[in-house]
């Protein structure tokens, strides 16, 4: 085994970096996540200050190889670091990143960031403590949609926009902060198609859209078009092409999906009819007097 830094913000985390496999393990019942290969937790930094970290591991080792030659899931995670950074979105300030390899292969690959202690994921920002209050919902789904278009409009997308990959800082009076996470799946591109945007709008929807209502849902996806289209019949078309692709998306899914067997399928399966005699014994259906 061989530990590889990749990055470290100061010296301090340079051999902080060193230690970060540790640090993980000892996270326990603290980790904030804990599924798979993945585990994730807040602890003190050199300073003291809580950072966030996380720990990746690869699934195989020629899927280490492939991190050998594609760039590790810190390395991505770096990389779209400063493409926001470069670009002026928020996004968690990286730490230090650290590889372990064994045998050529990249097996585990461990990241500290800042935590961002005062924000929250998309969802729960958007319905709070459970009450109602639509204008801020509103007010906040709106700075979300005009971040996203902005995003692609500097030329940056990323395969995986989750609302629990967007995270938001409301301050009382102020306008929202929206922070970008795991950003191992941004990509940066001269020109963002409507293909790109549609897919990244179609991922947000299906993730935060099962929450809220179809009028919603819509007033997002049209504040999003807002200034993209000068016409009100031009924006209509981009909302029924969104819809038009989210319904091929959901029927692909449904195709792709095993159908789960219903009391419907069970009661169509005929009984099983008894065996005769001497061909494996005599079959009893009903137990005898006596017994």
């Amino acid at each position: 085994m061989r530990k590889r830094l990749v990055y470290a913000a100061d010296p301090r985390w340079a051999e902080a970096a060193r230690q970060l496999d540790e640090i993980v393990a000892a996270c326990g019942s603290n980790a904030l996540k804990d599924e798979g290969r993945t585990r994730a937790c807040l602890v003190p930094g050199p300073d003291g200050t809580p950072v966030f970290v996380k720990r990746v591991r690869t699934g195989s080792w020629l899927g280490g190889l492939a991190a050998m030659a594609r760039g590790s899931r810190v390395r991505r995670w770096l990389a779209g670091a400063a493409m926001l950074e470069a670009a002026g979105f928020n996004h968690p300030t990286p730490l230090a990143a650290l590889e372990v390899r064994r045998a050529g292969a990249v097996t585990e690959c461990y990241l500290a960031c800042t935590a961002l202690s005062r924000a929250t994921i998309l969802s729960r920002a958007v319905f709070g403590d459970g009450s109602v209050d639509l204008r801020r919902r509103r007010a906040l789904l709106g700075a979300v949609a005009h971040e996203v278009r902005r995003l692609h409009d500097a030329g940056l997308y990323t395969h995986d926009l989750q609302e629990t990959n967007l995270m938001v800082e409301a301050g009382a009076g102020a306008a929202p902060r929206i922070w970008f996470v795991d950003l191992e799946d941004f990509r940066h591109a001269r020109t963002v198609s409507w293909h790109r945007r549609l897919t990244n709008l179609i991922h947000l929807d299906r993730s935060l859209g099962r929450f809220l209502s179809r009028g919603t849902r819509m007033r997002f996806l049209r504040d999003y078009v807002e200034g993209m289209a000068p016409g009100r019949n031009e924006r209509r078309r981009l909302v029924a092409e969104f819809l038009r692709m989210r319904a091929r998306v959901e029927k692909r899914r449904r195709l792709q999906s095993p159908r789960r067997p219903t009391l419907d399928d069970a009661a169509a399966v005929p009984a099983p009819s008894p065996r005769r005699a001497g061909a494996g014994g005599p079959v009893e259906l009903a137990p005898r007097a006596g017994d």
